[in-house]
């Protein structure tokens, strides 16, 4: 049993020893996890971009491919509408059945 001078020390490494493992049991582990959350919201970004970007080629290759005219333009726009749509209903259902 320690001799009552020792308490104070005893209580002092106590806290240190409890304080060095909270901070090695959780800020480490959330340092780590902000990096892979900050890299997977990076690339949702750049493939969100990406796809504004190709239904917005889709949309103006249309326009240039079909004849001219106002319902021309219509109809290019419902195709690159329905094709986005499409894209989503695919990712959608492969994220769908690889969660399961």
């Amino acid at each position: 049993m320690p001799s009552p001078q020792e308490i104070p020390q005893i209580a002092t490494d106590l806290v240190e020893m409890a304080r060095e493992y909270l901070r090695q049991e959780t800020l480490e582990p959330a340092k780590k996890l902000g990096k892979h959350a900050g890299m997977g919201i990076g690339g949702a970004l750049v493939m969100a971009i990406g796809a504004v970007c190709l239904a917005w080629g889709l949309y103006y290759g249309l326009t240039m491919w079909l004849p001219e005219g106002e319902w021309w333009v219509i109809l290019a726009r419902g195709l690159t509408a329905i094709a986005a749509a499409g894209a989503a209903a695919l990712i959608a259902w492969r994220m769908s059945v690889d969660s399961h």
